[in-house]
């Protein structure tokens, strides 16, 4: 019953992992210091996400659910893909934004 929370709990920190960085970036002009919380809590989103993933497959290795394994590991996978790429280029972007403003 609560297993099925992990995907939910899954796409809820995807997402956050996505809009801290956004977050950030509308932030530039006020606050110069928050950057680094607000990516370091997007990667912990990312990672939370990611972990939900190993949970609820590891629930279906246990209660031996093979097809709902082959049906689901696919796109899991590529979604998994998507999250990690698109945070970490997110987290790049900021970076990037707050060095030139530091510098500057």
């Amino acid at each position: 019953m609560m297993v099925g929370l992990l995907n939910i709990g899954s796409i809820i920190f995807g997402l956050i992992a996505w809009v801290l960085p956004v977050m950030s970036l509308m932030r530039v002009e006020k606050d110069k210091q928050q950057w680094v919380m607000f990516s370091l809590l997007s990667v912990i989103s990312c990672s939370i996400a990611l972990c939900f993933q190993i949970l609820y497959h590891n629930h279906l290795v246990n209660i031996e659910d093979w097809s709902a394994m082959l049906d689901i590991t696919p796109f899991i996978t590529f979604a998994s893909c998507v999250l990690l790429v698109v945070t970490i280029i997110l987290n790049l972007v900021t970076y990037i934004v707050y060095r030139k403003r530091l510098i500057s």
